[in-house]
């Protein structure tokens, strides 16, 4: 069974904000959100975890987050699961 976490292992979005993704059966992510994995596969592959925080800091802008607080939000995406072992994730 799947570690459940707190937040998204690829965009660190809040998992009690979304349902999570999907794996190829069917059954929901524990790990992953379901902007980020669906079908049991990355929605958004072979980027780098510094795209991802540029793209997480734009979806922060849209949806009305202050400029300086994006950096804060997504200081830490290079610490979750996704990025720990490929800074440039192929799967």
């Amino acid at each position: 069974m799947e570690r459940a976490y707190k937040c998204c292992q690829s965009c660190g979005m809040p998992m009690k904000r979304d349902n999570g993704g999907t794996h190829a059966d069917g059954t929901r992510s524990t790990m992953y959100c379901s902007h980020c994995f669906q079908d049991g596969k990355f929605t958004v592959r072979n980027i780098t975890v510094d795209d991802m925080k540029e793209r997480v800091k734009g979806k922060l802008k849209e949806v009305g987050f202050p400029g300086f607080l994006t950096g804060f939000y997504t200081r830490n995406i290079h610490k979750l699961e996704r990025w720990k072992s490929h800074p440039l994730a192929v799967e």
